[in-house]
């Protein structure tokens, strides 16, 4: 792991992409990492675009600041790549995950992509529709971006993430593993 990646979430209000940035920060700090995570918003309404960062390093982070040239983008809405430029800052050496139907080929052709920016995609809401019921992105949208990334440990952030949905879910058994089944499939399933 590089010494510090930041990563920019794009969605819309009730997707979950603030909730995917709390999420993904319990995952590394409980793997031992320092993290920072945020949203970005004011006071919008659900359907909104919202944005949401993380920070994750080896060592302490000090910098409190945006987050403007991201590592990593995760979009977890594919209607925003229409109205929000969700590449903004990205580098050369960066990764694009968006939550869609269409496969990587097509999404760099969409943004112009020609350089070594690494491009995945995942049916992120399909998924959540088949294992928890209702299009909620956000914990696919987790999954796809371990195997896209590698940055945490894929069985330790599921065992975590066991854990922290137990314990906020005690009484509804389907969330847990409907959740579960959507990060796993995701992991799986994402192409790139």
């Amino acid at each position: 792991m590089k010494e510090l990646t930041e990563i920019r979430w794009h969605g819309r209000g009730g997707q979950g992409a603030k909730t995917a940035a709390l999420l993904f920060a319990d995952a590394a700090l409980a793997q031992g990492l320092y993290i920072q995570a945020f949203p970005e918003y004011g006071p919008e309404r659900m359907g909104a675009p919202v944005t949401a960062f993380n920070r994750i390093s080896s060592k302490p982070i000090l910098l409190h600041s945006g987050v403007l040239n991201p590592s990593i983008v995760a979009v977890l809405d594919p209607t925003l790549i229409e109205t929000v430029d969700v590449t903004d800052g990205i580098p050369d050496s960066g990764v694009l995950l968006i939550n869609s139907e269409k496969s990587p080929v097509d999404i760099k052709k969409i943004f112009n992509i020609t350089g070594p920016v690494k491009v995945f995609t995942v049916d992120a809401s399909t998924i959540s529709k088949e294992t928890i019921g209702r299009e909620i992105p956000n914990t696919p949208m987790l999954g796809a971006l371990i195997k896209a990334t590698g940055i945490l440990d894929f069985k330790s952030m599921i065992e975590d993430m066991r854990k922290k949905l137990e314990k906020k879910f005690k009484t509804k058994p389907e969330v847990i593993e409907g959740n579960l089944k959507a990060i796993e499939r995701a992991y799986n399933e994402v192409k790139g």
